[in-house]
């Protein structure tokens, strides 16, 4: 017969891992952050201050849902995501972080890179799309790019999702039948779940190389999507120095009145109302 794990008094197992948050729970914290990042979009455009988020980490490590918690109360205009597609034949023969640069953040903007420049330190290595003295040139030469990125103004924030063999392969599995995922399951997705330990080591040499002190890397244990989606949200908005601007209090005008208009009959093709 199957145990319950004991609760000690904060809530957590016995095995200090913590129980998962209620949905309600998630919800209330969540849009509390939200709140907080409206306030940090009318500061930096006030300000027009340069902030550029790289969010990190194996295949199923939740990227993709912290972005999309980042994004869904802020404007598009502001927050920016990038999502490069694979190099084109020019841009193969250019430095490497070279097509990355025009991408950087200007003066009242926020860009995340889902997956970046670190690709180079990651799943090129590992899946031999460049040389290892090309992974070695890289590693030696970008803390000094990011330095020049940090010192012309930019807030730089680096995060890598840490994810267990055991939850990264349920959410892999979680994958195959479901349609709404299906296409997060591509070969390369499949080949780099196979080599584990190849990413590891890629991942530890390249910490090893880039944690810096003025870009430094922020580990996030991700098991718990719920609690890694508040925690990094917490941790970006306290690395920001922003500050509320005041706002005047709004007040909806009146509309005007229809005087002469009628309702025309434009609406000749509507969508079928099956819902």
């Amino acid at each position: 017969m199957a145990h319950k794990r004991a609760k000690n008094d904060n809530g957590d197992n016995d095995s200090g891992a913590k129980e998962p948050l209620k949905r309600k729970e998630y919800e209330q914290e969540l849009k509390a952050l939200h709140a907080e990042l409206v306030k940090l979009q009318l500061w930096v455009k006030q300000t027009g201050t340069k902030v550029c988020v790289i969010f990190e980490g194996r295949d199923g490590a939740g990227k993709g849902g912290v972005i999309k918690a980042i994004l869904e109360r802020v404007s598009p205009r502001i927050f920016r995501v990038m999502a490069l597609p694979p190099p084109t034949e020019r841009e193969k023969t250019q430095m490497f972080i070279q097509r990355y640069l025009p991408l950087l953040p200007a003066g009242g903007e926020i860009v995340i890179f889902d997956r970046s420049w670190y690709n180079r330190a990651g799943v090129d290595r590992v899946m031999g799309f460049c040389t290892e003295e090309q992974t070695k040139k890289f590693l030696s030469a970008v803390p000094y790019v990011e330095k020049a990125i940090v010192e012309s103004g930019v807030i730089l924030l680096k995060y890598w999702l840490d994810v267990s063999e055991e939850e990264q392969t349920l959410r892999m599995e979680s994958r195959i039948d479901d349609p709404r995922k299906i296409w997060k399951l591509s070969p390369m997705d499949l080949e780099s779940y196979a080599r584990w330990y190849d990413y590891s080591r890629a991942r530890d040499e390249m910490f090893e190389a880039t944690d810096t002190q003025w870009a430094p890397w922020f580990v996030a244990q991700s098991d718990d999507k719920k609690r890694a989606r508040l925690n990094i949200i917490s941790h970006l908005l306290s690395r920001i120095p922003y500050e509320e601007v005041p706002r005047e209090k709004i007040k909806l005008p009146k509309r005007q009145k229809p005087l002469d208009y009628v309702e025309a009959d434009y609406a000749r093709h509507r969508v079928p109302e099956r819902f």
